[in-house]
């Protein structure tokens, strides 16, 4: 399998529209996907806007609970990584991230209130 990195300076601002969940590796008995380490995987779906109102949703694999990630909400991934793939008649790309993590909002500047 291929890993390319990919630059999250050029994808535009990255909003989380389906909140962490856990990667199940067996459906029927719901056992949660581990990596290596042996930590869970999740899978956050984030929105990607590039190019004015363009915008591509990819799921992000990422190891342990992303913590503060809300749906709807700005998020910063650090370490993204694509993944080409294929088998038999099927294929597509992956990602991976090292840390999915939310982006502070910014303090609402306030009108006027000087002295």
């Amino acid at each position: 399998m291929q890993s390319i990195p990919v630059d999250t300076a050029r994808l535009g601002v990255l909003r989380c529209a389906i909140a962490p969940e856990a990667k199940l590796s067996n459906h029927e008995t719901q056992e949660v996907k581990r990596d290596r380490e042996g930590n869970p995987v999740y899978t956050v779906a984030v929105t990607v806007r590039q190019d004015g109102r363009r915008i591509s949703v990819i799921e992000i694999a990422v190891s342990g609970v992303p913590k503060g990630i809300e749906e709807g909400q700005i998020v910063r991934v650090t370490g993204l990584t694509a993944f080409v793939w294929s088998m038999g008649e099927r294929h597509g790309v992956s990602f991976r991230a090292e840390a999915i993590t939310p982006v502070p909002a910014a303090p609402a500047q306030g009108k006027g209130g000087g002295a």
